[in-house]
């Protein structure tokens, strides 16, 4: 298993500046080859033509990589063509978004069970904000704010692959904060934090952190006894056990 799960960061939409190269240049790395096949999968975004072009144009021309999309939506792709599209990549990217959409999607086309194939053949799982939040077994999501400005955050189940919840934007989103306080009281275990420009690296039984900007951070946020703890995930070059992450101490 191999995963790199980004906060959020920007990668080259017009009028911002590209923030997460070294996470993202760590993803090809991973996939241990120079020019891997890079899949990008914008099912969160609504399969958005100016989203598919930035990373075209950021991973393809930029990074070096052969880019491919996969559209789900408005689509008469068949399942074979799907499983073709994800066993032929090195990588999978998945594009922000909403969540909760995007999740409902994958799952009535099957590509939930697709990617848990893909796992076995060693691709890289990857992406940013709703792209991350799916690997976890949950996230917290602002999928109803694109219909209702003013709804709160949701908790999403995601895929499953880490056993806990990943909280995106935490430095950059003021209601996240308070907002995981309130969930975590509703969710059994660890939450994942993490700032924009930074990163949770798995690999198999091992984590690390991964940022593009020095200030960026990941937390760790339970409930314990009554009272809510966050802590620093401390940022190591060295690979750490990820069963010691997942539990309360």
């Amino acid at each position: 298993m191999k995963i790199l799960a980004i906060g959020g960061g920007e990668i080259g939409r017009p009028g911002f500046k590209i923030e997460t190269v070294k996470i993202d240049k760590e993803i090809i790395r991973l996939s241990g080859k120079t020019k891997p096949k890079v899949l990008f999968i914008p099912t969160a975004s609504s399969d958005s033509e100016g989203y598919i072009s930035v990373v075209q144009k950021y991973y393809g021309q930029k990074l070096g990589c052969q880019v491919e999309s996969l559209l789900l939506l408005n689509n008469k792709i068949s399942n074979r063509e799907i499983e073709r599209k994800v066993f032929n990549s090195d990588v999978l990217y998945v594009g922000g978004g909403n969540t909760l959409k995007m999740m409902n999607v994958w799952r009535k086309r099957g590509l939930d069970k697709i990617i848990k194939k893909a796992v076995t053949k060693g691709i890289v799982l990857s992406g940013v904000s709703a792209g991350a939040i799916c690997w976890f077994k949950y996230g917290s999501s602002d999928s109803r704010r694109f219909h209702n400005p003013k709804a709160d955050l949701i908790r999403v189940s995601g895929l499953g692959f880490v056993n806990a919840l990943f909280c995106p934007h935490y430095d950059v989103e003021k209601d996240r904060k308070p907002d995981l306080k309130k969930l975590m009281k509703k969710t059994p275990g660890i939450a994942i934090a993490v700032d924009n420009c930074c990163a949770i690296e798995v690999v198999d039984k091992n984590y690390r952190i991964v940022s593009s900007k020095n200030t960026a951070n990941a937390y760790k946020i339970y409930w314990k006894d009554g009272k809510y703890i966050e802590q620093t995930i401390k940022k190591d070059k060295k690979f750490q056990p990820l069963e010691t992450l997942l539990q309360k101490n």
